[in-house]
């Protein structure tokens, strides 16, 4: 089961798992994106729509594979949705901060409370997509960032919990992927600035427009979400899964970096290289 089968990473690890002869059922948000889904793959792929904010989908999604396993179990859990909620802390409403744990954390948490009993039956395993934003926060994506963080919490709870049964719960860290997600969290973030008063744009507005360039910047190195799925397809098959797979070019410097860098050090050179410098 993946959650966020949409598109980008979801949709690719879908459409792997496919061709390693896995049956997937693949969660997607609408009707159409699940006609696509099975054009592009084999019978083995059924789409299944689930908002993971809404617990009667969740509930409807769960209840589907418990009926098309036929009393077996669940083998892999693929935690994919996402979205991302950037701007300055102190303008953003509550109401979009509390919308990017709904989706990135609760819908997290109640999608595998949902499925862990079918993965019980199979020893199966969960692959929670994290970040590298989740152990390196930035400026601007602090409620990306903290849903990250949060996550990769809760993931490490969960192997624990999990473990006397079998199940095992593998941690995914991308960096930058070439994924739909920074198109729409772009336009989210526009909509979010304009709905800031005019002191907002007074503070930070040459900041947020070198934060876009530095997105710019970015996505031209960005992986190709075919790397992730590569990754997911290892947690579910390797006879000892990792607990943390960290994905893309220069991500495991990343990540050595936010672990024992020091705080001020850190901060510096995140500003630096997002062209916050003096700021």
């Amino acid at each position: 089961m993946i959650t966020g089968a949409s598109t980008g990473i979801g949709l690719r690890c879908a459409l792997r798992l496919d061709t390693l002869g896995f049956r997937v059922f693949a969660g997607v948000r609408n009707d159409g994106d699940g006609e696509k889904l099975t054009k592009a793959s084999s019978d083995r792929i059924h789409p299944i729509k689930i908002d993971v904010t809404e617990p009667e989908q969740i509930a409807s999604a769960a209840e589907q594979v418990r009926s098309a396993l036929g009393g077996e179990g669940l083998y892999g859990l693929v935690n994919n949705a996402g979205i991302v909620i950037s701007g300055p802390l102190e303008f953003l409403r509550l109401e979009d901060i509390r919308r990017q744990f709904e989706v990135n954390v609760i819908g997290q948490i109640g999608v595998t409370q949902a499925f862990t009993g079918l993965l019980r039956r199979a020893r199966g395993r969960i692959v929670n997509i994290s970040s590298i934003s989740g152990v390196l926060a930035t400026p601007f994506l602090g409620p990306y960032c903290a849903s990250k963080f949060a996550f990769e919490a809760l993931s490490d709870s969960m192997r624990m919990e999990l473990k006397p049964w079998g199940i095992s719960v593998s941690l995914i860290q991308p960096g930058s992927v070439e994924t739909p997600i920074w198109d729409k969290s772009a336009e989210a973030a526009d909509r979010s600035v304009e709905a800031m008063p005019p002191e907002a744009e007074t503070l930070y507005g040459p900041a947020i427009e070198a934060v876009r360039e530095t997105v710019d910047k970015t996505r031209k190195t960005a992986c190709s979400p075919d790397l992730v799925a590569k990754a997911v397809a290892d947690a579910l098959t390797a006879d000892r899964p990792k607990t943390r797979y960290v994905v893309g070019p220069g991500t495991r410097g990343q990540a050595l970096f936010a672990r024992f860098a020091p705080d001020r050090l850190r901060d510096t050179l995140i500003m630096r290289e997002m062209g916050l410098h003096g700021r």
